[in-house]
C-alpha cells in the first residue's frame, strides 16, 4: 500500500478513493481489477487518458482472477462487461507547492531516515494551505516580473533564420525546441513579421497545426505590450522610450510569450512578451499564534534552482530588524513618548580605522522625535542612539530570545540590522510580537502517522481533558492550556504593534493603507539597495517577503523595500480576503491611551495627535523635558511616570 498508482495517489486505499470515491471494502471485482492493473505502468493504463489499454489490463486481470480461482467464469464475463467508469472529478488535488515539499521532505529525513522516510508508509499531514499558497506562487512571480520590466529587455532567447530554408525546416527546428527552464506557465514562439504598430508571431503549437506558412494562426504582440522592453543603460538608466515593435524585436526571434486579454486592437489572437526575471525572493505565510506555515515560496520557479530563499538565505534584514530594538527599549523603561535625538552620529573605531558615520535614508536629520517615528520613518540615527544607550548586549540577547540569530555581534551596526537572518526566521519573530509575545516554532507539518495509524508525531502537544468522550451530551468545549514561553510582556508587545500599524498608516509602508483592514508591519533595505524587505500582519496571519539577488549586487536607485516587497505583500494580502471582518489587533490589559503629538510626544489634544499606547503609569504629563547625561543611570524607577524624557 506505499507504491505510486498515478494521479499523485501512492498504495491501493489512496487510488479506490482517486479514481473511484470508494474505500477498498466497497470495491467491486472489475474496480479492483482495475488497480490490480495499474502496478506496471499508471501513465500507461490511465483509465481516461488511455482507455482502451486500461480496459484490456482490467480484462487481462479478470482473467488471471479467474484462473487462479478467485472469481468464477460467470462473474469474470460480466465483469468485463461492465464499462470502466471512474468518478469524474478526482478528489486529489495538485498544488504548486515545490519548496514547501522539499522543506517537508528533509525534515522527515532528517527525524527519521531515508528507510523510514521512503518505505516505512508514514502519512504526513502539513499546514499548507492550498488556497494561501496558490496565491503567494502567484503573486510573489508577478512581483518579480514587475521589478524586472522596470530594469530593461535582455533580448530574445534564440533566432532562426527565416529566409534561407523553406518553412518545414525552420518550423521544425523551432517546434522541436526545447522550452527553457522556468517559462513552462509561458509559450515559446518566433517573430514572424514586424512593423511600427504589431508583432506577428508564431507559438510552437501554432506551428505544429499549421501544414504551410500561409495557414498559420493570426497571432500578434502590440506596441503597448512592449513598451517596457527598453534597453537598460549603464549607471542604472533606461534606454528611450519604445515608439515601434521593431526597436524591440527583429524576424526570427524566438521569445517567450502569454495570451493576454487587451483592449487594444491586435491581428487575431493577443499575446505579451514575456522574459524570466534576474531578481529572485521568497515569501512565507504562516499562523501568529500556533507558527503552522501555511504558505512559502521559495523562488521564481523551482525547476530554475531548488534554493529555498526563505529557509536557506542568509541576508542582512536591514530596518526590518529595528522593532526589536525598540522593544528592548520598551522593556528596559523606555516609553513610546520618549524623545530621541535624531542628528548627526559619529563613532571611533580604533587607529587606522575609518569613523563609522551612519546616516537615514534621505540623508537628513530630523532634530528630538518620539519613539514612534523611529519606527514609521525608520530613522537610523535613532535606532543607533536607542541601542547606545540600552546596550548592544541587550539587543544581542533580544535577537537571540526571538531565534533571529544567536549570538550577534555587540556592534551598533547590527542594530541597523546588519547581522544575517531568513525569511522563516524573521517572519516567526514578527509573529511572536503580534501573539502578544508568546514564543511559536514555525512547523510545516501537523502529524504523522505510521503505517499502523498510529500517531508518531504532533506539533500541538497541549494536553486536552475532555476532549475524548464516549459521546457528546452538550458538554462545554473544552479549554486547552497555554503552554507557550513568553518571549515578551503582552503590553511591550502591544506598543511595537501599534507602531507597526504606524508604519502603514504614514510610514514607509504607507502603499498598504489601501487595503483597508488593520494591518502592520516594517520595510527592511540594506545598504546600496541590496536586500530588501517586508514583514507584515493582521491579527491572525504573518506574511513575510524578501526579494533579491542571489549573487548580491544594487537592486538600483530607490529600489527600496517599500517599491519592491510592499506591493507583493499588498497583493498577497488582498487576494487573501484575510481578515475581511476588520477585527483590530487585540489590546491587552494594563495599558492606557494617550493623544499626544508624533513631534514633541507630549499630550495633545490636537486632532493630528496619535493614541499612543502606554503601561500604565508611564504616561506623559506635559512635565519639562529632561536631557539625560548619564544615560548609564537610565532604569524603570527613573524613568516611570516622569513623561517625555530626551535621549541624547
Amino acid at each position: 500500500n506505499q507504491i505510486y498508482l498515478g494521479e499523485g495517489t501512492y498504495g491501493v486505499a489512496s487510488a479506490s478513493l482517486e479514481y473511484f470515491d470508494k474505500s477498498i471494502s466497497e470495491l467491486n471485482y472489475e474496480e479492483a481489477a482495475l488497480l490490480a492493473a495499474l502496478p506496471k505502468a499508471p501513465s500507461n493504463y490511465h483509465p481516461t487518458r488511455r482507455y482502451a489499454a486500461a480496459v484490456g489490463r482490467r480484462d487481462w486481470v479478470l482473467g488471471r482472477m479467474e484462473d487462479e480461482g478467485f472469481i468464477s467464469e460467470d462473474e469474470m464475463i460480466s465483469s468485463r462487461e461492465v464499462p470502466l467508469n471512474t468518478v469524474e472529478a478526482g478528489r486529489a488535488r495538485t498544488f504548486q507547492a515545490n519548496y514547501f515539499a522539499e522543506d517537508v521532505r528533509r525534515e522527515l529525513k532528517k527525524s527519521y531516515g531515508d528507510d523510514e522516510l521512503y518505505g516505512g508508509g508514514l502519512a504526513v499531514r502539513t499546514s499548507l494551505s492550498p488556497r494561501l499558497q496558490s496565491i503567494a506562487e502567484r503573486e510573489m512571480k508577478k512581483g518579480l516580473v514587475v521589478y524586472d520590466r522596470r530594469h530593461g529587455w535582455r533580448g530574445s532567447i534564440d533566432s532562426v533564420d527565416l529566409f534561407s530554408a523553406p518553412y518545414p525546416t525552420w518550423k521544425e527546428k523551432v517546434v522541436k525546441m526545447n522550452v527553457p527552464l522556468g517559462i513552462d506557465q509561458w509559450q515559446l514562439a518566433v517573430v514572424t513579421e514586424t512593423n511600427d504598430e504589431f508583432a506577428m508571431i508564431a507559438t510552437q503549437d501554432a506551428l505544429e497545426g499549421s501544414e504551410t506558412f500561409e495557414g498559420l494562426e493570426k497571432q500578434s504582440i502590440t506596441l503597448e505590450e512592449v513598451k517596457w522592453a527598453r534597453q537598460w543603460l549603464p549607471g542604472e538608466r533606461k534606454g528611450p522610450q519604445i515608439k515601434a515593435v521593431g526597436e524591440v524585436l527583429t524576424q526570427g526571434d524566438i521569445i517567450a510569450v502569454e495570451v493576454i486579454e487587451t483592449e487594444t486592437p491586435s491581428v487575431g489572437s493577443s499575446f505579451g512578451l514575456r522574459q524570466i526575471p534576474e531578481i529572485n525572493g521568497s515569501l512565507v505565510a504562516l499562523d501568529p499564534h500556533t507558527g503552522r506555515v501555511l504558505a512559502m515560496n521559495g523562488g521564481f520557479h523551482y525547476a530554475l534552482s531548488e534554493f529555498n530563499r526563505a529557509t536557506q538565505a542568509l541576508r542582512q534584514p536591514g530596518s526590518a530588524f529595528k522593532p526589536f530594538v525598540y522593544l528592548a527599549g520598551l522593556d528596559n523603561g523606555f516609553t513610546p513618548g520618549t524623545l530621541i535625538l535624531d542628528a548627526p552620529f559619529v563613532l571611533d573605531q580604533g587607529p587606522g580605522k575609518r569613523k563609522w558615520k551612519p546616516a537615514n535614508y534621505s540623508k537628513k536629520f530630523y532634530g528630538a522625535s518620539p519613539m514612534r517615528i523611529g519606527i514609521e520613518k525608520s530613522r537610523n540615527l535613532m535606532t543607533v542612539r536607542l541601542a547606545r544607550a540600552i546596550g548592544m548586549e541587550t539587543i544581542s540577547e533580544y535577537a537571540g530570545r526571538f531565534d533571529i540569530m544567536k549570538n550577534m555581534p555587540w556592534q551598533l551596526s547590527m542594530s541597523l540590522g546588519a547581522g544575517e537572518t531568513t525569511l522563516l526566521r524573521l517572519t516567526a519573530a514578527y509573529a511572536m510580537l503580534v501573539n502578544g509575545g508568546k514564543r511559536v516554532t514555525p512547523t510545516f507539518i501537523d502529524r504523522i502517522q505510521d503505517r499502523d495509524g498510529k500517531t508518531v508525531f504532533r506539533h500541538d502537544l497541549r494536553p486536552c481533558e475532555g476532549c475524548v468522550v464516549d459521546e457528546w451530551r452538550n458538554d462545554p468545549v473544552p479549554l486547552l492550556p497555554d503552554v507557550r514561553e513568553a518571549v515578551t510582556s503582552p503590553a511591550s508587545a502591544y506598543q511595537i504593534v501599534s507602531m507597526l500599524k504606524g508604519v502603514v498608516q504614514r510610514g514607509t509602508g504607507r502603499r498598504i493603507r489601501a487595503v483597508g483592514k488593520p494591518l502592520a508591519g516594517k520595510t527592511g533595505t540594506t545598504n546600496r539597495e541590496m536586500d530588501t524587505w517586508f514583514i507584515g500582519f493582521s491579527p491572525d496571519l504573518v506574511v513575510g517577503v524578501y526579494v533579491g539577488h542571489d549573487k548580491p549586487k544594487s537592486l538600483g536607485y530607490k529600489q527600496t523595500g517599500s517599491a519592491v516587497a510592499v506591493p507583493i505583500f499588498k497583493e498577497f494580502m488582498k487576494r487573501s480576503e484575510t481578515n475581511s471582518n476588520r477585527i483590530p489587533f487585540r489590546i491587552p490589559s494594563g495599558i492606557s491611551f494617550v493623544k499626544i503629538d508624533p513631534k514633541t510626544g507630549k499630550q495633545t489634544k490636537s486632532n493630528k495627535g496619535v493614541l499612543e499606547p502606554f503601561i500604565a503609569g508611564t504616561e506623559p504629563f506635559n512635565i519639562q523635558v529632561k536631557k539625560l547625561d548619564d544615560l548609564s543611570s537610565i532604569n524603570n524607577d527613573s524613568i516611570s511616570g516622569t513623561g517625555s524624557l530626551f535621549i541624547e
